[in-house]
């Protein structure tokens, strides 16, 4: 199960243009939880342990990146949930994750500094 929709057909963002998504499901819990809004840059740097949207599998997921040696690895906060491999490494990365939104400002956040 995806963390969020997103609809390519639907998309008027460029392809290098940061876009938001909504989190669906509690798989990142406790950074994020379900209805914050994420914003993904596609030009982000890709590093340990940053939050990535990516398409391995033609299907779009939303994990926190892990780099061991020449893997790259995408898990879920949450225990019980399957690690992705990226068999082409940063090439299935659509985007890191720059900053988060929820209803209350104590829940706002960014990640790109």
């Amino acid at each position: 199960m995806s963390a969020f929709e997103y609809d390519t057909e639907m998309s008027s963002c460029g392809a290098s243009e940061p876009f938001a998504l909504q989190v669906l499901g509690d798989d990142m819990l406790p950074e994020f939880k379900e209805g914050n809004v994420i914003v993904i840059d596609p030009g982000g740097t890709v590093r340990n342990e940053c939050y990535v949207v990516a398409n391995p599998n033609d299907e779009f997921i939303f994990r926190q990146l892990h780099i061991e040696g020449e893997q790259y690895i995408l898990r879920a906060t949450q225990p019980g949930f399957d690690e992705i491999p990226l068999p082409n490494g940063v090439k299935d990365i659509v985007g890191v994750v720059s900053q988060r939104a929820g209803r209350r400002r104590s829940e706002h956040k960014r990640y790109d500094v």
